[in-house]
This record gives structure tokens, C-alpha cells and sequence, in this order.
């Protein structure tokens, strides 16, 4: 199977058959991992999952926020 590299606004695009993606098992708007190997692109899915703020935050030992709170000062100007 063949296909053509073509503009698509500043970047270049590759149109994939339908059929060729569900023979992968990609869907429209799976994410995809892209590396190269031996000079030939590798497409692969990714094991990409959307996490919960609740998941992310334990990722930080359960904190939203990476800093404590930081005093600017009094304000300055009109109120």
C-alpha cells in the first residue's frame, strides 16, 4: 500500500486508509507514539489514558499545586 505526503497548513500530513487503522486497532483521535526506527517512521498506539484531577494530584503526593502560597506584597495603584 502506498500513500502521498502532503501540505496540511505549516505541517505535512499522511492520509491512512480506513482499513489500515482497523487492522492496528487506531480509531479517530487515538494518540499515537511516533519514532524512528532504522530510518522508518514507526507509528504505534499509545497507552495514553485520561486521568481524573483526583489521579493527577496523586501523582504530586496528593497536591494540586506544586508551590506553597507566595505573598506579592501589599497592592500598589488604584484599587
Amino acid at each position: 500500500m502506498t500513500t502521498q505526503i502532503k501540505a496540511w497548513g505549516n505541517s505535512q500530513g499522511v492520509r491512512l486508509p480506513k482499513e489500515l487503522l482497523s487492522l492496528a486497532g487506531i480509531q479517530n483521535n487515538d494518540i499515537l507514539d511516533v519514532e524512528v526506527v532504522d530510518g522508518s517512521i514507526v507509528l504505534k498506539k499509545a497507552g495514553f489514558k485520561h486521568m481524573t484531577l483526583e489521579e493527577r494530584a496523586q501523582e504530586y503526593g496528593g497536591r494540586l499545586e506544586p508551590y506553597d502560597e507566595f505573598d506579592w506584597g501589599e497592592p500598589v495603584g488604584r484599587i
